[in-house]
């Protein structure tokens, strides 16, 4: 009997040990699958975050089906990408991107990935035969704004952010450009949205655009409906592009004096950490703005990029600084200024896009990604293939290689100097 009461003692005993494991186990797994919010992930360089368009035509009318949009997920999740932005729900193709990601959680339930959804915002005629009227807006934008709430009510997983508008308030985007009281509108609307339980609360409204937009430039901007505006939103998400100012500002983009004996790669990289000074001066001016307002605010960065050919203003005959090498860098320091910093940098962007434009297979806005459309890696990538972090994936069919074969020397042939100041 004293033999069958210490049996019965340990399997009592292994039980409760079985059910204490099985309890931890499952407060683990509720702790590992707690739903993170915008406030806990931008400006947390565990979640690096980047701008993607999956588009592989020259046309949008050619959607990416979900298994090539799904196969984009797998590449970004893989170099640590965390946190996508899309630009309109006009279109299928941030809704399919959203189904896309869901599909992958329940295929993998480690798989994690968050989207800032963009609603596009026009004024009246914009992209029309008739004159842009900026002081009215497009009778499209209520409409695009309740579609952007819906799939943030069903897609609430996936779905951090509201983006109400993309470049949508600086004056030289002249063919739908609108005042800060339409983006304010919008703002507002989504905020008692959320205050009313029929949007998620921690869901945070935005809106990205350019650093002079958000009154970091001249003062025109400096409007009492732009304060507002500043105040309404969860967080401020500004755009900075050192790259396209090498040929519409370029005091920073030369070769000093004291440089003049310098290599020309050396010349190079100095130009380089100059123009991370110059994205530094734009984001610093936006939060002395907003400071001057007596406000504290978020700000984190809607799009930089760098492009690696241009034909235009940016090629051989402009600036020259189009290319990977010049890319490469910029994103690196792109990277460790914003990760060091507690910024978000939505980085633009994932993968080339021929659609951009379309009848100019060599200019610039086809050439501002990471990736090829074949989904080769440009060089400021390719230490992430040494490390074999794509291998297995493909895009297209293709398996994900460097550029150039990996021949730096065949790479740097293609490498300009930036000019004599």
């Amino acid at each position: 009997m004293k033999s069958s009461s210490i049996i019965l003692n340990a399997v009592a005993v292994l039980a409760f040990s079985f059910g204490c494991n099985q309890k931890q186990k499952e407060e683990t797994n509720q702790l590992t699958k707690k739903e993170v919010t915008a406030k806990e992930i931008l400006g947390n360089p565990e979640y690096p975050a980047i701008s993607y368009g999956g588009y592989r035509e020259k046309s949008r009318e050619f959607q990416p089906t979900i298994e090539e949009l799904k196969e984009d997920m797998r590449i970004l999740s893989a170099m640590g990408i965390k946190i996508l932005r899309t630009y309109n729900v006009q279109l299928p193709h941030a809704s399919n991107v959203l189904k896309a990601i869901s599909e992958l959680k329940k295929e993998n339930p480690d798989f994690e990935m968050y989207v800032m959804l963009g609603a596009w915002i026009d004024c009246k005629n914009a992209w029309t035969d008739e004159n842009p009227d900026h002081d009215l807006e497009s009778e499209q934008n209520e409409g695009e704004i309740a579609r952007a709430a819906a799939l943030a009510n069903q897609y609430p997983d996936i779905v951090k952010i509201l983006a109400v508008g993309n470049e949508a308030m600086v004056t030289w985007a002249a063919s739908y450009y609108v005042k800060p009281a339409v983006i304010l509108k919008w703002v507002t609307h989504l905020q008692s949205l959320k205050t009313e339980g029929k949007l998620p609360k921690d869901l945070w409204i935005t809106c990205s655009d350019d650093f002079a937009a958000w009154g970091g430039a001249d003062p025109s901007y400096h409007t009492e409906d732009l304060e507002k505006l500043i105040k309404a939103v969860d967080y401020i998400s500004m755009h900075t592009y050192p790259f396209h100012n090498t040929h519409y500002y370029p005091v920073f983009w030369h070769v000093t004096p004291e440089e003049s004996q310098f290599s020309d790669v050396e010349k190079i990289d100095a130009a380089l950490l100059r123009s991370i000074d110059f994205s530094k001066a734009q984001y610093d001016a936006v939060k002395n703005y907003v400071n001057s307002l007596g406000v504290e605010k978020a700000i984190h960065i809607g799009e930089t990029g760098w492009a690696s050919e241009s034909d235009g203003f940016y090629g051989p005959e402009g600036s020259r600084a189009a290319d990977e090498y010049k890319q490469g860098l910029y994103y690196k320091h792109m990277r460790e200024w914003t990760n060091v910093s507690g910024i978000s940098c939505f980085y633009f962007e994932a993968f080339n896009e021929q659609w951009k434009d379309a009848k100019n297979p060599i200019g610039s806005e086809n050439h501002f990604g990471l990736f090829t459309l074949k989904g080769e890696a440009k060089y400021g990538l390719w230490d992430l293939v040494d490390k074999g972090t794509f291998k297995g994936l493909t895009r297209n069919g293709n398996p994900i290689v460097k550029t150039f074969n990996g021949d730096k020397d065949q790479l740097m042939k293609n490498v300009l100097v930036n000019p004599n100041k």
